[in-house]
């Protein structure tokens, strides 16, 4: 693996406590029902036989779900884009955070979960309660279509195409890192989401250009920020030379 500029140690820098404020009121909640007939459709929806999942995010890395199989795949006209606005989970009000989803155009090149055999529907209500919580990101979760090296199927995704209030589409790099660098919230930082997902992503032989790029900005902006609590853990020239 290629060693990352976005260390653990300086993730740890942006971390700070903070308290989950709960759901903004902004949304509107999916209550019990909406999973249930969501799930339904989708299952509907599917392919026969297994159910896989396309991860290219945090689901690589915290998947919440059990797979008895995976494999690299590659979403072809979509693209890996820090655009979804947060003021909760990595974000605060005080300082919003972004996340991933998948927005139009290129490639992405990530990893499907094949699920136990089981009953369809069930199987797509637990993934639906942990990625989406309102009736407003119900559109973002379709059916991709991804190759791989034994052939192309189709994988269920989340957060793809999402577009309106709560994204902020085609940011370039260099603002995403300032925001990443700076945002936390009660689950953990930007820098945080961003380092644990591409090193599970190198650990897999993925190599995303702008990722790369986008970590050795934010650790800059890290060091910008936070450089007199680095100098300050690091050993001085006497003592070093006493330690030799």
């Amino acid at each position: 693996m290629r060693r990352m500029s976005l260390t653990p140690e300086l993730v740890a820098l942006c971390h700070r406590e903070e308290a989950d404020p709960g759901p903004s009121g902004e949304w509107t909640q999916l209550i019990d029902d909406d999973f249930r007939a969501l799930a339904l459709r989708l299952s509907g929806e599917a392919d026969a036989g297994p159910l896989w999942v396309f991860a290219y995010g945090s689901l690589i890395w915290k998947p919440a779900f059990e797979s008895v199989e995976q494999r690299r795949a590659s979403a072809y006209g979509w693209h890996r884009s820090f655009c979804l606005d947060l003021v909760r989970w990595r974000g605060s009000a005080a300082q919003p955070g972004l996340m991933m989803a998948l927005e139009r155009g290129g490639r992405c090149e990530g990893v499907i979960y094949r699920l136990p055999d089981g009953e369809k529907p069930a199987q797509i209500e637990r993934l639906l309660r942990r990625e989406i919580d309102d009736h407003e990101a119900v559109s973002s979760v379709r059916w991709v279509p991804v190759r791989t090296a034994q052939g192309s199927l189709r994988a269920l995704g989340f957060w793809v195409g999402v577009t309106g209030r709560g994204t902020s589409v085609g940011q370039p790099l260099e603002k995403v890192a300032w925001v990443l660098a700076r945002a936390c919230g009660h689950v953990g930082s930007g820098a945080e989401y961003l380092h644990n997902t591409v090193s599970h992503l190198e650990a897999f032989g993925i190599r995303d250009r702008n990722l790369w790029r986008l970590q050795e900005l934010v650790a800059d902006e890290i060091r910008s920020i936070h450089g007199h609590r680095i100098a300050s853990s690091e050993p001085s020239e006497t003592a070093v030379a006493a330690i030799i």
